[in-house]
């Protein structure tokens, strides 16, 4: 007979006392921390255990004994459910104090640096509508809330248009307002939706991979203009073209009409063809007399107004002049590139993504810039020392990884580029901690900025500015 497993414990009155990385609240028993989700410092709960490692657990809150006086009421009637915003019961000045803490603890911790003062942190001056893209998914099988499955009341539709549960691939929140996308993103997800039940469109099934409407991603930009794409599992005419129609007819505002047809396991459609329904198959965003050019597939900073805070932030650590040679690596489709062009000599851009070179080529070209030059391939591979040589040592190199940060090749070849400083952007503190560590032989910090691009959860810029070592 095997053996039975353990339960997991449950604590009493446990004392929130801290928030950790990635935004986890901790509280701490016999000197062993406890991840604790849903909480904040201040909060007393009993806790239930669902995951236990050698050095910490993981929990719960079963019940609330009382609450943090710095606890406040959350705006969505979706907190708690929806992955996202996950700290909206936390002020957002106290939000903002702890991204800036995790941001010192990582680069110092894992970073093992001297640092500077650190800046104080730059919040975000819309907490709400922030953001200019948003993905929604289909359902054919909501989730339902707790108060719904007490009533015990029939529920007589369970198609969702919505997010995800987190960690849960097949599960939706049938979305009613969300507050992270400016007017008329609600009213063209609802409209959609409305239409789609009136006239029975079936809604995607993951697990059967069935079921006719999957994604829908809508994108804005300061300027007006509305981008929204709608992915289908199958090419069926007779059902697309009424929805288009309908879409067009009802929110006039829209300037870019596209759809996909994705017939794959995935969600992901940069593989895929978008196909243009009506309007242009673009939209523009504009940033200090600049206008950039947003495709389907394009990256762009999902808060427009903080990522100007970004990039000037950026262009100021870099200290640019006429005559400087600036590398942007992991360029993306050349916002930062083409935003400190008319500064310095020569900006030389590195992406991964093809699509996204083209994007910037073509982004240099829409604002008459002739110093950039674009190159698309793996980082590892295109910066090595013959690639240096040929486009000249840069004297700034500015860099905007993802998350994963920079593989060990590229820290190399940023050593041998030899800039005087670099300018390093993160989404990602710890990464960003791990790579200065392997600079610290040849760079020191010199300055730390914090920038909250995403109000409500743990995530949060940082930009450092890197010096070359003086000899002695």
């Amino acid at each position: 007979m095997g053996r039975r497993k353990a339960r997991h414990p449950r604590y009493e009155k446990l004392e929130i006392i801290d928030i950790a990385a990635e935004g986890k609240a901790i509280a701490k028993v016999d000197g062993k921390v406890i991840f604790v989700t849903g909480t904040i410092p201040g909060d007393v709960v009993e806790v239930q255990i669902n995951k236990k490692k050698k050095n910490f657990q993981e929990g719960y809150p079963v019940k609330f004994h009382s609450y943090s006086k710095d606890r406040t009421d959350a705006f969505c009637s979706h907190f708690g459910v929806c992955g996202g915003c996950k700290w909206q019961m936390l002020p957002y000045e106290l939000q903002l104090k702890y991204k800036q803490q995790q941001v010192q603890d990582q680069l110092e911790h894992i970073g093992g640096l001297t640092l500077p003062e650190m800046d104080s942190i730059i919040g975000s001056r819309k907490n709400q509508y922030y953001r200019n893209k948003l993905e929604f998914t289909f359902s054919n099988n909501r989730w339902f809330t707790k108060e719904e499955i007490d009533s015990e009341n029939e529920i007589k539709d369970v198609r969702a248009l919505g997010f995800h549960i987190p960690k849960m691939f097949d599960r939706i929140v049938d979305v009613d307002h969300c507050y992270l996308q400016d007017d008329p993103s609600n009213k063209i997800r609802l409209s959609i939706k409305d239409f789609a039940l009136y006239n029975n469109y079936t809604f995607y099934d993951p697990r059967k991979q069935e079921g006719f409407l999957r994604n829908l991603i809508i994108r804005t930009s300061s300027i007006g203009e509305i981008m929204v794409i709608v992915i289908f599992k199958d090419n069926e005419p007779e059902l697309i073209e009424p929805m288009m129609k309908h879409i067009v007819e009802s929110i006039p505002e829209i300037t870019s009409l596209m759809y996909v047809i994705n017939g794959k396991v995935n969600d992901s459609i940069t593989d895929l063809d978008v196909l243009p329904f009506t309007g242009q198959n673009h939209i523009f965003e504009e940033m200090e007399g600049l206008k950039f050019k947003i495709g389907p597939k394009s990256f762009y900073q999902t808060n427009s107004e903080q990522a100007y805070e970004l990039y000037k932030i950026t262009r100021d650590f870099a200290s640019l002049s006429d005559s400087d040679v600036v590398y942007d690596l992991y360029t993306g489709t050349g916002t930062i590139a083409n935003f400190v062009a008319k500064h310095v000599a020569k900006v030389v851009g590195i992406e991964y993504v093809p699509e996204a070179i083209e994007d910037a080529k073509l982004n240099s070209e829409l604002n008459h810039i002739e110093n950039t030059s674009f190159f698309a391939g793996d980082m590892k591979d295109v910066l090595n020392e013959e690639f240096i040589m040929s486009n000249g040592k840069p004297s700034v190199i500015i860099l905007d990884p993802p998350r994963a940060g920079i593989h060990t090749k590229v820290i190399e070849a940023i050593k041998f580029a030899d800039a005087d400083r670099i300018v390093y952007v993160s989404c990602n503190p710890a990464t960003q901690a791990r790579d200065l560590s392997l600079l610290a032989d040849s760079y020191e910090v010199m300055k730390i900025q914090p920038v909250d691009m995403f109000p409500h959860t743990h995530h949060v810029e940082n930009v450092v500015l890197l010096e070359k070592t003086k000899s002695d």
